[in-house]
């Protein structure tokens, strides 16, 4: 199966058009959403069409294909206006045979790591940095973000099929790729 992973939209209803737009293009099964959905945060500068109403719309759409984790700038009114779970710290799942341990990343990430085995893999986002590279016996993600990259990135989004990841920009270029293994030990 073919998934997609994306994090930080933050309210971007420009960014969630086009992200929605290659979801469909790219035949994936599911979108997996790292958090930081609808609010910009107060760090950042508002993401380009901060319409965080029409990113409701847009997602509710397809509530039956999305899977979702808590970001950092989630709250209770986020989940009474979206019809997906939204408030999971994090969710473990197991997609082509890999075992995903998937967070927004302010509590876990490549510094803190959540309880893992050789192999496993740890994907989030928060940062906004795009990663995929082994740590280790670790495999350590991050999509990057859709609509407010930092770091000198393009906004991005990532491609999981069979075991390889790739983090693709919005032009339909790879920007980064990795073939995981499903052992490591």
């Amino acid at each position: 199966m073919k998934y997609m992973f994306a994090s930080d939209i933050h309210g971007s209803a420009w960014y969630c058009r086009k992200l929605l737009e290659e979801y469909r293009r790219s035949g994936a099964d599911r979108l997996i959403l790292l958090g930081d959905i609808l609010y910009h945060g107060p760090r950042n500068d508002l993401p380009l069409e901060y319409a965080p109403k029409e990113v409701i719309a847009l997602l509710n759409a397809m509530k039956q294909e999305i899977y979702a984790i808590r970001g950092n700038c989630e709250a209770e009114v986020d989940q009474m206006v979206l019809e997906f779970p939204v408030m999971a710290d994090y969710a473990v799942l197991v997609l082509n045979g890999l075992t995903f341990y998937a967070t927004h990343g302010h509590v876990y990430h490549p510094d803190h790591l959540p309880p893992m085995k050789p192999g496993d893999v740890l994907i989030y986002g928060h940062t906004h940095l795009l990663r995929a590279e082994a740590m280790g016996e670790y495999y350590v993600l991050n999509p990057g973000s859709v609509s407010i990259p930092k770091g000198g990135n393009p906004p991005t989004y990532g491609i999981l099929e069979e075991q390889k990841f790739s983090i693709l920009d919005f032009e339909g270029n790879v920007v980064k790729s990795l073939k995981l293994c499903l052992n490591r030990e």
